[in-house]
C-alpha cells in the first residue's frame, strides 16, 4: 500500500470534523497522516490534534474581507504538507464527509499515476436525536443523482471532467505535481473544482469513478440557488471565463437571472448583478 494522507479543510463545523475523525478511526485502513487545514479556526486544530487519529494541523490565514474562504490555497497547503511527510496517495475529503469503512483502503489500492479517482458521495438526512451513528450511515444516505456510483470493485474510467468535485477524491503525489494544484486566484464559493479538473485534463490526467469508496455527506442547511454566494459566484465565474473561455455554474446563474438578481449581457458574455437601489444601478463583471 502507498503511504496515505487524508486532507480536510475546516472553518467551523467542529461536530462534522469530529464524526469524520471517528470514521477514519473506524476504517479498515487508517491513513498514515491526517492533515487538517484550519482557516482562522485555531480551536478546530486543537480538537483535531487531540482526536484519534491525531491530526497534523496546518493553519492558513484568511483575509478579513468578505470575499470568502481561500479553499484553493488551503487544499494546496494541505497537499504540500502531505507530500513533505512522505505521502504517496493524497485523499481529499470535505469536512462534511465521513468515509466509509473501506473508503481509505479502496482509494489506497486503486490510485495510480495519471488519474483523479472519485468515490461516490451520498447525502444524509438531518441527524436523529443523539446524532449520527457510523454503522447507520450507509442505510441513511442517498447517492447524488448526477454523479456515477459504480458497484464496489468497479472503476469507470474516462469520466467527464466537468463533473469532478473535490468533496472526495484521491490521486498520487506525482499526478498532483503534474497538475500543479488548484488555482489560488479562486476565493470563496465556486469554480475552483472545475478549473482543477480542466488543468488535470490539460496535463493528460483523467477522471475515474471508483466503486466501494463512499463518503457520507453530513446534513447542513443550504440554499437553492446559493444566493449568499452570489458575489463569489460572479467573481469566480468571471475568473474561470478568462482562463477557459466559458462560464461555469450556468445553472445557478440562470436561476439567479430568473429571480432578477443578475442579467446576462449577450454582447459581452458577462453577467451583471442587479442592485435593488438606487434605480438603474448595476455592477458588471468582465
Amino acid at each position: 500500500m502507498p503511504r496515505t494522507a487524508v486532507i480536510t479543510l475546516v472553518s467551523g463545523r467542529h461536530g462534522h470534523l469530529a464524526l469524520q475523525q471517528d470514521g477514519l478511526a473506524a476504517g479498515s485502513l487508517r491513513p498514515d497522516h491526517y492533515i487538517v487545514v484550519t482557516m482562522n479556526d485555531a480551536r478546530a486544530g486543537r480538537l483535531a490534534a487531540g482526536g484519534e487519529p491525531p491530526a497534523d494541523v496546518v493553519a492558513v490565514p484568511c483575509p478579513s474581507a468578505p470575499a470568502g474562504l481561500p479553499l484553493a490555497s488551503a487544499r494546496n497547503a494541505g497537499a504540500r504538507s502531505a507530500v513533505e511527510r512522505g505521502a504517496d496517495c493524497l485523499i481529499f475529503l470535505d469536512v462534511d464527509c465521513v468515509p466509509g469503512r473501506d473508503t481509505i483502503a479502496r482509494y489506497a489500492s486503486a490510485v495510480r499515476d495519471g488519474e483523479l479517482f472519485c468515490g461516490a458521495v451520498s447525502y444524509l438526512p438531518p441527524p436523529p436525536v443523539g446524532g449520527y451513528r457510523l454503522e447507520d450511515l450507509p442505510v441513511l444516505a442517498t447517492p447524488h443523482a448526477a454523479r456515477p456510483d459504480p458497484a464496489p470493485g468497479r472503476v469507470v474510467y474516462g469520466g467527464d471532467a466537468e463533473l469532478f468535485w473535490s468533496l472526495s477524491f484521491a490521486t498520487t503525489a506525482r499526478t498532483w505535481h503534474d497538475i500543479g494544484g488548484f488555482c489560488e486566484e479562486y476565493v470563496g464559493y465556486g469554480g475552483e473544482d472545475t478549473d482543477f479538473a480542466l488543468l488535470a485534463r490539460r496535463a493528460g490526467v483523467g477522471v475515474a469513478w471508483l466503486g466501494g469508496a463512499p463518503a457520507y455527506h453530513q446534513y447542513h442547511a443550504v440554499s437553492h440557488p446559493p444566493v449568499e454566494h452570489l458575489d463569489a459566484i460572479l467573481r469566480n465565474g468571471e475568473l474561470f471565463r478568462r482562463r477557459w473561455g466559458t462560464w461555469p455554474m450556468r445553472g445557478w446563474l440562470e436561476e439567479f437571472e430568473r429571480r432578477g438578481l443578475v442579467r446576462h449581457e449577450k454582447s459581452t458574455d458577462t453577467w451583471v448583478k442587479q442592485l435593488p437601489e438606487p434605480a438603474g444601478s448595476s455592477t458588471a463583471l468582465g
